[in-house]
């Protein structure tokens, strides 16, 4: 099961589709570029499994090995988990909880978080 975005993490989009994070938590500043930054947007719900999102950014890059980018998939996600930018499925906090900063992580909150 995929990580969720750290509802206490702050996402914001920029040009050319690279974007950053910041804990407000942990206070920890990421960049991401743009394969990174679609990564975090195909993160649940987006989303529910490796496959899943190593299949959308296959279509999106279609010339890249699948192999590579589900390694490179697998780094930037044990980044982002050693950052505490994302969390286990399953830890998120209230939804009441959730619904205030969901606005700040990018992502909507439905049954989980990105």
């Amino acid at each position: 099961m995929l990580p969720v975005a750290n509802p206490k993490v702050i996402y914001k989009a920029l040009l050319d589709g690279e974007a950053v994070l910041f804990s407000t938590e942990e206070e920890v500043y990421f960049g991401l570029n743009e394969v990174g930054a679609r990564v975090w947007e195909l993160l649940p719900p987006a989303t529910n499994s490796m496959d899943e999102l190593c299949a959308a950014l296959s279509v999106q890059y279609p010339d890249a090995d699948p192999a590579m980018i589900r390694a490179d998939v697998m780094e930037l996600i044990a980044e982002l988990s050693s950052n505490r930018l994302v969390i286990p499925h399953g830890s998120e906090r209230t939804d009441e909880q959730s619904d205030e900063t969901s606005s700040q992580t990018g992502h909507p909150e439905s049954a989980r978080v990105g």
